[in-house]
């Protein structure tokens, strides 16, 4: 959450129902909350695991800054589903911001004179405002 001192940084379940007591798997008793934990003592305000499946509704209705996702199509089918003009793809925890436009490569439309622009103007906005934000 670009700006925002202290974002509530929902992270987001691997497995179906947060793994329900370990009934879909482990990964979050013994991967997401010791890391979340961790978050938490370095200041981070981490919360979670949140089931994948209503992170994104809580999300949009404000409950939480920002949502971290563990992997591509867990994000990119809700954020396509929100807006699929204008979504990004940004890649955090690199010593630089990584912002992409959110469709791939698209050549089954190259040169058809069918692509917007609309993604990639909204990753160079973002790009520019993360810079300034970072260079103050």
């Amino acid at each position: 959450a670009i700006g925002i001192e202290n974002p509530k940084i929902a992270v987001a379940a691997l497995n179906p129902h947060g793994s329900d007591n370990g009934l879909f798997g482990n990964e979050e008793k013994e991967a997401l909350i010791p890391a979340i934990l961790e978050a938490k003592e370095l200041g981070i305000n981490a919360i979670g695991p949140v089931p994948a499946d209503s992170i994104f509704h809580l999300g949009k209705s404000g409950i939480y800054d920002d949502i971290l996702s563990l992997y591509h199509d867990q994000v990119h089918i809700a954020c396509k589903t929100f807006d699929f003009d204008k979504t990004i793809s940004l890649t955090l925890g690199l010593p630089f911001l990584r912002a992409s436009v959110d469709h791939g490569t698209a050549f089954d439309i190259a040169g058809k004179n069918l692509a917007q622009a609309i993604s990639m103007v909204e990753s160079v906005i973002v790009s520019c405002d993360y810079w300034n934000l970072m260079n103050k």
